[in-house]
């Protein structure tokens, strides 16, 4: 067995995330009145949050400007070379710039520097420190801390980029809260997948409306199978003379009341189950979903001021991805 197949992965792997987890115990030393400051500033911008950074700290900015962007506050990643040579013409007045640079001495960003204060453009920088020319040209000088890399060398950027990252994480949340941002919001940035199906479909995409096997209380059971059996959902409502919903009539019920052989001219007003589970059109499929789980049902009403609007059912429910 080689030196190297005998190296204790797991005990590296345990010293690295310690380093790590000291860098973020460091960094919540360095959180002060610049990180109000900071957040202030961000909330008062009319454009957009422009993230940017060399390396390491540009896959980072990368990450922090997509979670500004799905969290209320519009952002992007220009990438420091690229904006020498061009894009930074997409930095406007009214905009606010991150710079990221662990030894605040990144050439490329310190290129850009002249322009972005010719713009009037509120610089909010993000270093280890404040000595190096970046903290010291910044509006906002937000510092990490001078903590150990995980590397063992000292030379790839590990720690520092897990405190950035999490410093970033901690200025969205910290908006977040500022803006009153919910879920219904966060749903509209995400409508593709899992994720915006769970947010974004409400019960009226999903259920039934046409066609709805209702008959009035007075009615046989005889011919309240004939209106379930047409209705292909599995039950029939039950509604009063106001066509008001007074109870339901599900498969579950007719196989016990026949088990019990039930007379069929019996009024189904009397064997009916009253006050049956119900929501409405604009509840979340998933909430109606969590209903009908709660309460071992197959289908849920949806009702308006007690008139029948239409008919969930779990199956559909379950085949549009809600869950």
């Amino acid at each position: 067995m080689t030196d190297k197949m005998k190296t204790d992965f797991i005990a590296d792997a345990v010293q690295a995330i310690r380093t790590e987890q000291s860098a973020l115990d460091l960094l919540i030393e360095e959180l002060d009145e610049r990180f109000t400051l900071a957040c202030q500033t961000i909330l008062n911008c009319n454009g957009r949050v422009v993230v940017t950074g060399m390396g390491k700290s540009g896959h980072i900015g990368r990450k922090m400007a997509a979670t500004f962007a799905s969290t209320g506050t519009p952002s992007f990643f220009v990438h420091p070379g690229e904006a020498g040579h061009g894009d930074l013409g997409m930095l406007v007045k009214g905009d606010v710039l991150i710079a990221i640079s662990n030894s605040g001495e990144s050439d490329e960003i310190r290129t850009l520097i002249p322009v972005v204060k010719q713009l009037n453009i509120p610089l909010i920088s993000i270093s280890r420190d404040k000595r190096g020319f970046l903290p010291k040209s910044a509006d906002i000088a937000l510092t990490l801390g001078k903590s150990e890399e995980a590397c063992p060398l000292g030379l790839a950027p590990t720690s520092s980029t897990t405190a950035t990252l999490a410093l970033g994480d901690a200025l969205a949340v910290a908006l977040l809260h500022a803006r009153g941002f919910t879920s219904n919001d966060f749903a509209l940035s995400h409508p593709a997948g899992a994720l915006g199906r769970k947010l974004l479909t409400r019960v009226q995409d999903l259920m039934h409306d046409h066609n709805l096997p209702v008959i009035n209380q007075d009615a046989s059971l005889h011919d309240t199978l004939l209106v379930m059996t047409s209705g292909r959902l599995g039950l029939a409502v039950i509604i009063d003379d106001a066509e008001e919903v007074v109870g339901v009539f599900t498969d579950g019920d007719l196989r016990r009341r026949l088990a019990e052989r039930t007379d069929l001219s019996v009024k189904i007003g009397d064997i009916m189950t009253r006050t049956p589970k119900h929501t409405t059109k604009e509840t979340r499929a998933a909430d109606a979903l969590s209903i009908m789980n709660e309460c071992s049902i197959g289908q849920l009403l949806v009702l308006d001021g007690g008139k029948l609007q239409g008919v969930l059912s779990i199956h559909d429910v379950v085949q549009a991805g809600v869950s």
